[in-house]
């Protein structure tokens, strides 16, 4: 087991950025303009975590014209965070606070 790329990858999820951006992305693809929008960042922040995201694949990304689509990996991630849900729903309701 590689114990980093385990670290790396919960590191993202650690961030509350990275998980605005997750969240903005949950309802469908979008450009860093749109991300921007739905999360009330500075495009260099988003730009900076985009990066970050990519690093583990936790997007995909499509080129339109000039702009650059991101979109939720639909392979892993997306019914990762489904499963995620579901156990936030079950077990963590108003008993997981943070301090």
């Amino acid at each position: 087991m590689n114990y980093k790329s385990y670290e790396l990858f919960f590191e993202v999820f650690s961030n509350r950025t990275r998980m605005k951006i997750i969240n903005s992305l949950l309802s469908g693809p979008k450009s860093v303009g749109e991300i921007c929008s739905d999360t009330g960042e500075e495009q260099s922040k988003i730009s900076h975590n985009l990066k970050k995201l990519m690093l583990c694949h936790f997007l995909d990304v499509e080129r339109k014209g000039k702009n650059r689509i991101y979109h939720l990996n639909r392979a892993t991630i997306k019914p990762m965070l489904r499963l995620v849900e579901r156990h936030v729903k079950q077990y963590c309701r108003g008993r997981c606070t943070r301090k």
